[in-house]
């Protein structure tokens, strides 16, 4: 009889609405702006530090520095005074006589320069030598090997 049915679900409560709402204002979302929208993604902190490094471009971190292979100058005069007459003059030599030092643990290369003079017959080899400085060695009898 309809004045003795029963209903089998209660009755929906009317949603809550305002600042104690489930969802209202910032439906959970907590803020508004950005963050309130749907697909927001924060830009990481972390990119803004390495976008101000700056990058190193070139060759390296010192780009003055020359690609040219450094060579160690030793002059003829130098030579004159501290070689004797038939003496062999290479890199391990000039080492030896302290006229070049070690650079990090290994004889640097040489170039011989014709600064000064020499009058003793010496022989070369293992060093780069200016035109000018093997002239004035094979002048004074000496021999230069390459």
């Amino acid at each position: 009889m309809l004045n003795t049915l029963k209903r089998i679900h209660k009755n929906k409560k009317s949603r809550q609405v305002g600042r104690g709402g489930a969802k209202a204002k910032t439906s959970g979302r907590g803020t508004k702006g950005q963050n309130a929208r749907a697909g927001n993604k924060k830009r990481p902190e972390l990119r803004d530090f390495i976008k101000r490094i700056p990058k190193l471009r070139g060759r390296g971190v010192n780009s003055n520095k020359s690609i040219e292979k450094a060579y160690t100058p030793v002059t003829l005069g130098a030579i004159s005074d501290i070689f004797s007459n038939g003496d062999k003059v290479t890199p391990a030599t000039l080492v030896k006589k302290g006229l070049i030092t070690l650079v990090y643990g290994t004889k640097p290369s040489v170039k011989i320069l014709s600064t000064g003079d020499i009058t003793k017959k010496i022989t070369v080899s293992g060093c780069n030598i200016s035109l000018s400085a093997k002239t004035k060695i094979e002048t004074a009898g000496g021999k230069v090997i390459v």
